[in-house]
């Protein structure tokens, strides 16, 4: 088997994150082949091998997958890389998440543990709370496209007027900006030449309040009137209703959504949602759970997990804008937060104000350098990091505390399972887990782990 060559097969499986895996009878080996769905017949090429596993790419769908029942809801499926699973019944989605986790977590958990099964969204569609919109062209020169990443793809963009991830008020926005841009024959920026103006559309609508944040993202390099563009978002007609729309400049070489400078065009910077009967205020760059209702789905499992907490200080790290802390603070003696991003510490202090809990410390900082300041002693903590896990250097400080239970939340499988042969090194045992289905049609689940010292 040698790079450049191609073969046929049948996807027999798909491993986190979306590895298919083909079995090649005449060579005795197996390929990882992304982009494809359990029991599709593919034709692929041989791209490269890593670590001896060669790995495929897609060339062409011979035959469909037997589990492909649904018809494609949205006018961008399969090209898009926004989401893979919406033509396999959500059920059998479920099944394949279930399978994906056990594989990865039985080799790293050590001794027996209760997998509880993946628990699905309560919305299967229109779930997302959040959604970054990328600016550019479907096809080299073409015309201005606003929406997500052609699948496989770094720089074609799909125009996703018709995304049903998020609400019909996202995508009635996206249509009209970018119908505003392409009449006034404005450029995107191109991320090679680091020229252009417009980056990226970014839309939070709180599921339960209908409350809309819009920020256009753009370069420094041009000067534009945005108000005509404001005048039409707030014409528009929509089932939520708009209260700030911002002008966000960002000058970064990379392709991230952030900002050096915030312009407030109309209304507001911030916009509330309701979780678990708590109202939480959320700016444009502070982290909370991108589908709400799956979010009382995690947080209800999170409370049943820590268990009875009524004399314990709470360790809550990268808290976000405070949900989790906020969830348990009722039951808890003392919950602190700790989290590196200032403006959702900010909100965290504004939100458990506004709730009346007055038993949550927040600190912003580094978790890492912050436990060295914090003079309280942790009964339990809870963990939600980002994607790629606790810094190797953090978790070992965490550990050091000695804590009866851990709850460790993670929205990637391969993260917790890195972290979690440590945790164990460190005389614990995974009791039980379980998984929130919080990102329906995609690759990604977000799971929850209690461990417990050993006595």
């Amino acid at each position: 088997m040698k790079k450049g060559m191609v073969y046929e097969g049948t996807i027999s499986r798909v491993d986190f994150p979306n590895k298919g895996i083909v079995y090649i009878p005449e060579e005795d080996r197996l390929v990882t082949v992304k982009n494809g769905m359990p029991g599709q017949k593919i034709r692929f090429v041989i791209n490269k091998f890593k670590k001896g596993n060669a790995e495929g790419r897609l060339l062409e769908v011979l035959e469909k997958s037997p589990l492909e029942t649904r018809r494609p809801v949205c006018s961008i499926f399969p090209a898009c890389g926004g989401c893979m699973y919406q033509t396999m019944p959500y059920e059998e989605q479920i099944k394949m998440k279930e399978g994906q986790i056990r594989r990865i977590m039985d080799e790293v958990v050590q001794g027996d543990y209760i997998f509880e099964g993946v628990k699905s969204s309560p919305k299967e569609f229109g779930y997302r709370n959040k959604m970054e919109f990328s600016f550019g062209d479907e096809y080299k020169d073409g015309p201005l496209s606003l929406g997500l990443h052609k699948k496989g793809s770094t720089y074609d963009i799909l125009t996703a007027s018709d995304c049903r991830l998020v609400h019909e008020d996202m995508n009635r926005i996206l249509v009209c900006v970018l119908k505003y841009f392409q009449k006034q024959n404005v450029c995107y920026y191109r991320k090679m030449q680091h020229e252009g103006y417009l980056r990226h559309l970014l839309l939070r609508r709180g599921d339960t309040t209908g409350e809309i944040l819009v920020s256009l993202v753009t370069t420094s390099q041009e000067e534009h009137d945005l108000k005509p563009l404001a005048d039409e978002l707030l014409s528009l007609e929509l089932e939520g209703r708009i209260v700030g729309i911002l002008h966000i400049i960002n000058d970064s070489l990379s392709d991230v959504v952030q900002s050096d400078e915030t312009r407030i065009l109309w209304g507001q910077d911030y916009f509330y949602e309701k979780i678990l009967g708590l109202e939480f205020k959320i700016t444009p760059f502070s982290f909370f759970q991108p589908n709400s209702r799956g979010a009382e789905v995690l947080y209800e499992i999170v409370r049943e997990y820590i268990g009875d907490i009524r004399d314990m200080t709470v360790f809550d790290l990268f808290s976000g804008t405070g949900t989790i802390s906020q969830v348990l603070a009722p039951v808890a003696k003392q919950v602190v937060g700790v989290e590196i991003v200032e403006e959702a510490v900010e909100a965290a202090k504004e939100n458990a104000a506004r709730n009346g809990i007055s038993n949550c410390k927040f600190i912003v900082g580094d978790v890492f350098q912050v436990l060295d300041q914090i003079q309280e002693k942790p009964d339990v903590i809870v963990l939600d990091p980002p994607r790629d896990g606790i810094h190797p250097k953090a978790l070992p400080k965490i550990l050091d505390y000695d804590v009866e239970r851990i709850i460790y939340i993670s929205c990637k499988m391969t993260s917790l399972a890195r972290d979690l042969a440590v945790i164990q090194a460190k005389g614990y045992r995974v009791e039980k887990m379980t998984a929130v289905d919080q990102f329906c049609e995609t690759v990604h689940c977000e799971v929850i782990a209690l461990v417990s010292r050993i006595k």
